[in-house]
């Protein structure tokens, strides 16, 4: 019972690591991106938002699901 408990934990642990690292990058292509070509701002920024969006998603699915994994053992 506890390896789930365990288990549950390190899965939602690399879930936030994961999207953590996902933003991060986003965000380090979005300012090169910004100081290469400045007019090109707005654009780049919707992309950044959109595409972060997406990868929280993705964790808070991760971390639903090692949740719904620790109550069922």
């Amino acid at each position: 019972m506890g390896l789930g408990f365990l288990g549950a934990g390190l899965g939602a642990g690399l879930a936030a690591i994961g999207a953590g690292l996902g933003i991060g990058l986003i965000g380090k292509g979005a300012s090169e991106g910004t100081a290469r070509q400045p007019e090109a701002a707005n654009d780049i920024r919707t992309t950044m938002l959109i595409s972060a969006a997406l990868i929280e998603g993705v964790a808070l699915f991760g971390e639903v699901v090692c949740i719904i994994l620790a109550l069922k053992s």
